[in-house]
């Protein structure tokens, strides 16, 4: 059905020549993080399967494939959501990777309304998995939106999963190869059920976050349908690269500099909320881990640099379609707040900066994870097929 937001964006696109978002109320769930790991090993290892996962598809098509990983679901940011009747609480991981909504890892899906659609679902990645079923039942969010007849998986089997299950808001293509009896088919993401349910007008999701600086709670929110006045300046967005790995994920590209030597050229990556550090090529790294004079922190696998180097780090440098992205020296660092949390001492400096396995070139080139987004106002589009920035109050704080 074309609906009336719908012949308004078009109006607005050919008059302009451009895309212009209809703009109305955001829908806002508050996110809560959980860090509950003893030391960095932990989150290095949920980091390094998700890199594993996002580079096994960088060369590979999911629609040949049953294996979709999801990785890093054992911890982040989550939402809560009630489903079903009489509606259950789940607590969600949010994951920018994955399109699919789906329950049941630990609180057991029961519901009077759901209606099991007998299409069977299996999602694997580095660290366990998910089996199940496609449901169609009643979501609600944030106590005030209700979505009838959404499609969610129900697991009849998981393993490695230590919340509810997921909220996915990545594009609806990821869900390729996710149901094992129609390969070629998607399934429709929490923001495609709110513009067909005229929820909102625009399919886009906004995220914001704090930076991390105590291991107790920390908030942040997910936007759908427009973004509130919580940035700073404008939104520039750029496009999704169409690349088999990229145009599944919200995949970008950018160029990097480590004050004004080049680290990268212009070169393909994605954004993802998931990894908690910054990774680059391997070249890039070896770049970045000279010019700033880091030694690898052998126990914790992190550079580590001395008071004086971190006095005259410079900014790094992202330049993504006509705007530069800089971190500063401080948010280039792990917050020395949380030193006991990787087993550092409270002084010590490491650097958040990690290497991918392969070169530049080998076409996935970097992921821009939590430690750059926490400084960075950041909107998924679904319909422009684009991503976009903005700074925020955090974007040159001293927190760490």
């Amino acid at each position: 059905m074309f609906s009336f937001a719908s012949l308004l964006a078009l109006l607005a696109f050919s008059i302009t020549g451009s895309p212009v978002e209809v703009r109305n109320s955001p829908i806002t769930l508050p996110m809560t993080r959980r860090l509950p790991f003893s030391n960095v090993t932990e989150i290095l290892r949920y980091d390094e399967a998700r890199v594993a996962a996002f580079m096994e598809y960088s060369t590979h098509d999911r629609r040949n494939q049953e294996k979709v990983p999801l990785i890093n679901i054992d911890w982040g940011y989550t939402v809560s959501v009630k489903i079903g009747n009489p509606p259950i609480t789940y607590n969600l991981i949010v994951d920018s990777y994955s399109a699919i909504t789906w329950v049941g890892a630990s609180t057991k899906y029961v519901s009077s309304t759901g209606v099991d659609l007998k299409k069977p679902v299996v999602v694997e990645y580095s660290s366990g998995f998910f089996e199940g079923t496609i449901y169609e039942d009643t979501v609600s969010l944030a106590n005030v939106l209700t979505i009838d007849g959404m499609q969610i998986g129900v697991a009849s089997i998981s393993q490695g999963i230590g919340f509810d299950g997921i909220l996915g808001i990545g594009p609806t293509m990821s869900s390729l190869g996710t149901q094992t009896n129609s390969l070629g088919d998607t399934i429709p993401s929490i923001t495609d059920y709110l513009v067909q349910q005229y929820a909102i007008f625009n399919p886009i999701v906004g995220i914001f976050f704090k930076p991390i600086v105590t291991d107790t709670v920390n908030d942040g929110e997910l936007h759908f349908g427009d973004v509130p006045d919580i940035y700073i300046g404008m939104i520039t967005y750029t496009r999704i690269i169409p690349t088999p790995s990229s145009s599944l994920n919200w995949g970008i590209k950018q160029e990097i500099t480590y004050g004004n030597r080049k680290l990268t050229p212009l070169t393909i990556g994605v954004v993802d909320c998931g990894c908690t550090f910054l990774y680059i090529a391997s070249d890039a790294y070896e770049k970045y881990k000279t010019l700033t004079g880091g030694t690898v922190n052998v126990a914790l696998g992190l550079l580590q640099i001395s008071t004086a180097q971190y006095n005259i780090l410079d900014d790094l440098n992202f330049y993504i379609g006509a705007k530069k992205y800089s971190l500063t020296p401080n948010a280039q660092i792990w917050p020395r707040s949380l030193n006991y949390v990787i087993c550092g001492n409270p002084n010590d400096i490491f650097l958040v900066v990690k290497s991918l396995p392969t070169p530049t070139g080998a076409g996935f080139d970097f992921i821009n994870g939590y430690v750059f987004l926490q400084r960075f106002y950041t909107v998924f589009d679904a319909k422009w097929s684009r991503v976009g920035f903005a700074s925020t109050p955090f974007t040159g704080a001293t927190t760490n």
